[in-house]
């Protein structure tokens, strides 16, 4: 399936990308992340950051769907 994929923060600075088409067969978003991470190194742990689909912050085993639109939410810092 194709999924769009949009990073933010640090994971935009280490992919170098901000958004990007993938094709993949994870069923979850934590298996996209996992894919991802092995892929690109993106050396953070799904514990330490948020998933969102289709604007809506979800949990990591959320199912994925055809044309999804996943943001991947590190910590932000700052005041």
């Amino acid at each position: 399936m194709t999924i769009t994929v949009h990073y933010f923060g640090l994971l935009a600075e280490r992919r170098r990308l901000t958004e990007e088409r993938v094709e993949t067969i994870a069923a979850t978003a934590a298996e996209l992340y996992s894919k991802l991470d092995a892929d690109h190194h993106l050396g953070l742990e799904i514990r330490d950051f948020r998933v969102a689909v289709n604007d809506e912050f979800v949990a990591w085993d959320y199912l994925l769907q055809e044309n999804d639109s996943v943001a991947l939410l590190p910590p932000m810092s700052g005041g």
